[in-house]
């Protein structure tokens, strides 16, 4: 009977009695589970489905004998796994109805392969998520701002994957706590929280994704999870990758459980790819952008410094004059006195000036964090008074650090001041030094890998606003009151910190105080330290020296020091006319020159050539500018005397030059 009506019908078509037994099976169905003809009679259906579905399947046929009525209009469709006689497994969907015969009540299924629709289901899909990841790229590339892209992050993945949730969290650098940058669905949440102990959020420090199934079978405490209720459906959590450690993570819920599929994974882990790239590039450009400006302002600070030193030494080589000559005169005396005080403050400013532009002299030598700090807790504690608490920890077996130690004692003076302010109503400092290892996954464009010692100077005082952090280390800013600062403090020390081959990083959050660290190189084995020469007699013995200064007033200058001294003196502009004067005056015993000399030879040059006309003639050089006079010491043929100077320096450095050429 099934036969004369069933095998001209294109689909697969079973008939089932009421104890799941085939009773006929049409050609197409032989053919779509692999079997020869009537191979199928009397096998139960439920051999044709994997084994794992069978019981569920056996459980759901006897219900639906039950009340076979209930489910005839139309039939009923499920779509289910289907097995062949090989054991290919494959899709398929089937239709059932109820089918009255002679031989009783059975039923009719329908089979039909959906392989090729399913695979084109999966395939756009997929062509929708590509196409999201595309469009995330494309604006990561396009958009100036990190911003702009991150807002439009959670709508475009929740229409996507059909979720109703979405969410993107950002991890500060001090890892106490999430921001939750742009969001959607989710209700009653905190923008900010604390970092906890446990669960899934915590799971993202170590840079693991969470997938959670189904939340009524895995709950989230509100401790762990304080982005609202969440008590069914499922959950994802995506890393954005960082150096290191996660940026923070993209987070994902839906009302359904088992909801994030291998490609839903996919999907967000290549958008938290795509997003952490940005961030990271972006904070790249940032701190690059930052050095630059901070780099083109040292230029110009170095310069204006070298400009300064020139009017300084003019102001001050002439009220050493006046001095002299005021000799005697009680009045006039303290005059000049009170003058070149002004003046030397002056030369103080322009050292913090050029500690900035990272332009000072520096003689490193290996510096021992314990003593250094133990001789600063002792200066410092008798400053600070009872309402500053003053605590001071040096671990043992610390490195020597390779620095300048003056002007590194300097530095932590001007961070403890600094910090010393920021509280005033009391509060604890810290100061802190220890060993580190930056490795190649912490390294930065700012700091390098390597060894190095680190210094700290923490507070507990108001601490700093984002775009107060962002401005702290340039020259001239301050949020002092107008008298109470000069804004190069902290410029000076990053500064000086740069051109002693380290870094300086600077933590702060409004309310929690501030932490200044600086990364300082370890000290090699040998202490390269210079050794102070020994103070010599600075009057002259009626020696010719030849000064050659091309501006006018520092000139005059120069060579009245040096007749008050002793000397004979003669004078030149330029180059040319100092080697004039050398050819010419066979009696000169020193060349006396600045280092940048405008148009032609600068002073390096012109000792040179000096030299090559006169191999036994002392030379002297000077400058204001210390890049240039770094480069002149740099072959270490001759000595550089900084300005502005005073006139026994000048005395001391000449006798020095005259005394090793004789």
């Amino acid at each position: 009977m099934f036969h004369r009506f069933y095998e001209g019908v294109p689909d697969a078509l079973l008939v089932v009695d009421e104890h799941g037994q085939i009773v006929f099976a049409n050609h197409q169905a032989e053919r779509l589970f692999g079997y020869p003809p009537d191979g199928l009679t009397s096998l139960e259906l439920e051999l044709l489905l994997p084994e794992r579905l069978r019981e569920v399947h056996r459980g759901y046929r006897a219900a639906y004998a039950l009340a076979p009525r209930l489910r005839t209009m139309g039939g009923t469709s499920a779509s289910l796994i289907g097995q062949r006689r090989d054991g290919a497994q494959f899709p398929i969907e089937v239709a059932l109805s109820p089918l009255q015969s002679d031989e009783g009540l059975h039923f009719l299924a329908t089979v039909r392969d959906i392989s090729e629709s399913q695979r084109s289901r999966l395939a756009m899909v997929r062509a929708r998520y590509d196409a999201l990841v595309a469009r995330v790229g494309q604006l990561a590339l396009e958009s100036g701002d990190e911003v702009e892209v991150i807002d439009q992050l959670p709508a475009m993945l929740a229409e996507v994957l059909g979720i109703e949730a979405m969410a993107v969290l950002l991890l500060p650098s001090d890892q106490e706590a999430f921001e939750i940058r742009a969001s959607i669905g989710f209700e009653g949440g905190q923008k900010r929280f604390e970092l906890p102990a446990t669960g899934p959020l915590r799971a993202q420090i170590d840079g693991r994704a969470v997938i959670i199934e189904d939340l009524s079978i895995e709950p989230l405490a509100q401790r762990e999870w304080p982005l609202g209720g969440a008590t069914s459906g499922s959950l994802a959590i995506m890393p954005l990758p960082g150096r290191g450690r996660p940026l923070g993570a993209l987070i994902a819920r839906a009302s359904a459980p088992h909801r994030f599929d291998h490609d839903a994974r996919h999907l967000l882990q290549s958008v938290a790819n795509l997003l952490s790239a940005m961030v990271q590039r972006r904070r790249t450009e940032e701190q690059l952008a930052h050095s630059h400006k901070l780099d083109a302002l040292g230029q110009l600070t170095g310069g204006i410094a070298h400009d300064f030193n020139n009017l300084l030494t003019i102001i001050s080589g002439n009220l050493q004059l006046l001095e002299i000559e005021s000799a005697g005169r009680q009045e006039s005396a303290e005059l000049v006195s009170s003058a070149l005080r002004s003046a030397a403050h002056g030369a103080e400013l322009t050292g913090k000036l050029l500690a900035f532009a990272r332009r000072q002299r520096l003689t490193p030598s290996a510096v021992h964090a314990q003593s250094l700090l133990h001789d600063l807790e002792l200066m410092l504690k008798g400053t600070f008074g009872e309402a500053i608490r003053l605590r001071v920890e040096c671990a043992e077996g610390i490195p020597a650090a390779y620095v300048d130690a003056t002007q590194f004692d300097t530095a932590l003076v001007n961070l403890a001041l600094n910090a010393r302010d920021a509280m005033p109503r009391g509060g604890e400092i810290t100061i802190q030094a220890s060993e580190r290892w930056v490795t190649a996954e912490q390294a930065s464009p700012e700091l390098g890998t390597g060894h190095y010692v680190v210094f700290s100077v923490s507070d507990t005082g108001r601490g700093m606003a984002p775009k107060t952090l962002a401005r702290a280390a340039e020259p001239f800013f301050t949020t002092k009151a107008s008298g109470h600062g000069t804004g190069l403090g902290l410029s000076m020390v990053y500064g000086f910190v740069k051109q002693s081959g380290g870094h300086l990083l600077i933590d702060s959050r409004l309310g929690y105080g501030t932490r200044v660290e600086l990364y300082l190189p370890v000290a090699p084995a040998v202490d390269t330290s210079v050794k102070p020469a020994s103070p010599q007699q600075a009057a002259g013995a009626g020696e010719l020296v030849l000064v050659v200064e091309d501006e006018p007033e520092v000139r005059t200058v120069a060579a009245s020091f040096l007749r008050s001294l002793g000397y004979r003196v003669v004078t030149a502009g330029n180059a040319r006319e100092a080697l004039q004067h050398l050819q010419e005056e066979s009696s000169i015993a020193l060349l006396f020159s600045d280092v940048m000399l405008g148009a032609g030879l600068d002073g390096k040059e012109l000792a040179h050539a000096a030299r090559s006309l006169r191999p036994d003639l002392a030379v002297l050089l000077t400058s204001g500018y210390d890049a240039a006079a770094a480069d002149a010491e740099a072959d270490h043929a001759f000595e550089v005397l900084r300005k502005p100077y005073q006139r026994e320096q000048l005395g001391l450095a000449i006798r020095r030059e005259l005394h090793r050429k004789s």
